[in-house]
């Protein structure tokens, strides 16, 4: 009889649904695979960039306006949905205070100015710290999510053996901002370096990471070995050491520290005239391939306690972080292989991560 275990339904805490037809299509596939709601990230076209429609300037994307998108496109379906504000040159104190005190702001995004897709409208780091942004964040409990790398580096420094991007921001970047504001509500975005894993697990319990299922699974060197652009991501994957502590972190029996993420990112056209798009599209498929990850990890998932692990990095840290509904519903996986499709949207194609990477999946979820 093949493996399976039951689990309730969860939310993914850091993905992109993109908008118009292609916001329809990425929600359904999350509904598929059974989450709750999400936590939807905000660089859209336009950016997410203020509170309520009629807000100034009318450049940016509403709180208000794409959070009744995603659920409209839902139907229902999911129970909770975070837009967090896009932090840019026009983000003040008075809009966090503004939008924490109607309850429509529960986080912000910083993305590194021109940092990964859609990062065109951030500013740097320090902005934030001294123009009051936020203190105010961590004076209304606002949470700050942050993509964890060091712009503006020559590229001997933004991918070396010795350090990289997500490296220095750790070293140098995230110290100054958890000291210099302790009571900031913290998630470190999509970890990929060991320096991430154990600055995070150093800090305070108001401070986390997320992974995603490709950091767990992959290396650099599933990347370039026939340059697998399916894979390419930002931050980008690491190395083997990187890999097992990411590993480590996720799948310890006493975490409490990092939760599931995935960072889907849907793209109709990976290759592009200015490069390769960022990002790996895993709807549909997420808990099936960190069952997948966890399996390589050494966890075993046909054992009640290795279930246990899985279903507290899943369903449970990231649920009571973010404070959101715990679902009654549940849902099934199984040991048996997925047969994993493009999603179409329109005339256009969204290629999933696992096809053109040579890679089996050995996980479904039970019809």
């Amino acid at each position: 009889m093949a493996t399976e275990f039951t689990l309730p339904h969860w939310y993914d805490l850091h993905t992109h649904f993109r908008q118009d037809e292609t916001l329809q299509a990425t929600v359904k596939d999350h509904i598929h695979m059974n989450c709750a709601g999400a936590l939807a990230m905000p660089n859209t076209a336009p950016p997410v960039g203020k509170l309520f429609e009629a807000d100034k300037p009318e450049n940016y994307k509403s709180i208000e306006q794409y959070h009744a998108e995603i659920l409209a496109a839902s139907d229902g379906r999911f129970k909770e949905v975070i837009v967090p504000l896009y932090l840019t040159k026009d983000t003040s104190p008075d809009m966090i205070e503004k939008g924490a005190r109607a309850g429509i702001l529960k986080a912000c995004k910083y993305y590194p100015p021109h940092g990964t897709t859609g990062a065109e409208s951030g500013a740097p780091l320090d902005t934030y710290m001294e123009n009051g942004v936020f203190q105010a964040m961590a004076d209304t409990g606002v949470t700050l999510c942050v993509h964890g790398e060091e712009h503006g580096l020559d590229p001997e420094r933004y991918f070396d053996r010795g350090e990289n991007a997500e490296m220095i921001f750790y070293q140098e970047r995230m110290p100054r901002l958890v000291d210099n504001f302790p009571g900031l509500r913290i998630v470190g975005e999509h970890l990929t370096t060991k320096v991430a894993v154990d600055f995070i697990q150093d800090t305070p319990s108001h401070v986390k990471g997320n992974i995603t299922p490709q950091h767990l699974i992959y290396t650099i060197g599933h990347l370039l070995k026939g340059l697998k652009y399916h894979l390419y991501c930002l931050p980008l994957v690491k190395y083997s050491e990187d890999r097992a502590a990411l590993r480590k972190a996720a799948t310890s029996p006493n975490n409490t520290k990092f939760f599931a993420g995935t960072d889907s990112a849907p793209h109709v056209q990976k290759m592009t005239a200015c490069g390769c798009a960022a990002g790996c599209y895993t709807g549909r498929i997420a808990p099936q391939l960190y069952a997948q990850a966890f399996e390589m990890a050494g966890v075993d998932l046909s054992d009640q306690a290795g279930q246990a692990i899985f279903k507290n990095f899943l369903c449970t840290i990231g649920q009571e972080f973010y404070d959101l509904p715990e679902p009654e519903e549940t849902f099934t996986l199984e040991k048996k292989p997925e047969n994993v499709q493009p999603l179409k949207v329109g005339d256009q194609t969204i290629i999933p991560l696992p096809l053109g990477m040579d890679f089996d999946m050995t996980w479904r979820i039970k019809p």
